[in-house]
């Protein structure tokens, strides 16, 4: 009983919608016969009950046909079968039972009018029969057209739903394609190159005549295999898609990016490194290693400060004093590639000039 008065319950008989509910109690009053100011008692007693019929034709169009026969075998209220034929075929379509259902209604109306008025001649029960069938099929056509249109329009959305699945299927197919092409020419031309860049260096440490070359060569040796190996890390995304990235450069080794640059660099980190998620790790790295980068070629010669704090966020600030000025070419994408690094890492980036001619590069990522 409290789910039968639960009005969640009542109103999914209407698919939850209030203007649904509104419309059928205008319907049942209107079809109903109830407000007929000539209806004796017990006809009231029986439109009141057709009314409730018509209330709940949604939930149970069967009950309401069978209800609105009733008055159509007693020859007093046909509305509410043109309902009831209404409700029925909009619902089930053209299926067998609205045809029964149907038949069952016009049926009963053209036997009943026969029985009222025994003895007409063929015109006039002709007549009468095509006036009752008219009458009743208009609506039940209409329910079948708006059952139709209403399953076009399904059929419809899901054609072009699963045409946006399969388009967004081709586009992926593609994305990886074009990845995979990509990786295919990065290896064949930067692999190589850096290979052998590695040979050559390994050759020139073994064969050097002075200690500073071996070591030059040394450092070239170990930069080459660093950078395939990170190459091939990349390659690996490009063509199977994302991963752990676990040979991915992290926060403790801007330490030994440093070392490696030149002793013409400052680094402050502090002594227990804090614990950070992957990709603040890479940022921080990449935009440390960029900014080396950038003020090798703009600033060669000048000293250059790389501090790492850490508190509420993990701050790394890069700093280098004027220097000689170099021309170097390339399109300059270096500090767009550190602001999208940082924005994917959620962080935020700050780069530009200093008042005594140097140069400030400030990323603060969330740890």
């Amino acid at each position: 009983m409290r789910e039968l008065l639960d009005r969640e319950h009542l109103l999914s008989w209407w698919d939850g919608k209030v203007h649904r509910l509104l419309i059928d109690l205008a319907v049942a009053l209107t079809f109903s016969g109830v407000l007929s100011t000539r209806a004796t008692p017990w006809e009231f007693f029986l439109y009141s009950a057709i009314g409730v019929a018509l209330l709940v034709r949604r939930r149970f169009p069967l009950v309401t046909a069978g209800a609105s026969i009733v008055p159509v075998a007693l020859m007093l209220h046909p509305a509410p079968s043109w309902v009831a034929l209404y409700t029925y075929a909009r619902r089930h379509g053209g299926a067998p039972s609205t045809w029964l259902v149907g038949i069952a209604i016009i049926g009963t109306g053209v036997t009943a009018n026969l029985i009222r008025y025994p003895g007409q001649q063929l015109f006039p029960t002709l007549l009468s029969i095509g006036v009752n069938s008219a009458l009743y099929t208009v609506p039940a056509m209409l329910g079948l057209w708006l059952h139709q249109r209403r399953a076009l329009l399904t059929a419809a959305r899901e054609r072009i739903e699963r045409a946006e699945r399969e388009r967004a299927l081709l586009t992926g197919r593609a994305v990886t394609e074009e990845r995979r092409r990509i990786a295919r020419e990065l290896h064949d031309v930067i692999a190589h190159r850096a290979s052998v860049m590695s040979l050559q260096a390994g050759a020139l440490t073994l064969h050097a005549k002075d200690e500073g070359t071996a070591q030059t060569a040394e450092i070239i040796r170990e930069n080459s295999a660093k950078a395939l190996t990170e190459l091939r890390g990349m390659l690996r995304v490009l063509r199977e898609g994302p991963s752990d990235l676990s040979e991915a450069p992290t926060l403790a080794d801007i330490a030994e990016l440093v070392r490696e640059t030149g002793s013409g660099v400052r680094l402050s980190m502090p002594d227990e490194l804090p614990t950070t998620s992957g990709s603040t790790g890479r940022a921080a790295y990449r935009v440390v290693q960029e900014a080396l980068t950038n003020a090798a070629q703009h600033a060669p010669g000048a000293s250059v400060s790389v501090v790492v704090e850490d508190g509420d966020e993990l701050r790394v600030t890069v700093t280098n004093g004027p220097g000689a000025q170099a021309s170097t070419a390339g399109p300059g994408y270096g500090l767009l590639g550190m602001r999208e690094r940082v924005a994917l890492a959620g962080g935020s980036l700050e780069v530009g000039p200093m008042p005594d001619g140097g140069f400030r590069v400030a990323a603060a990522l969330p740890r």
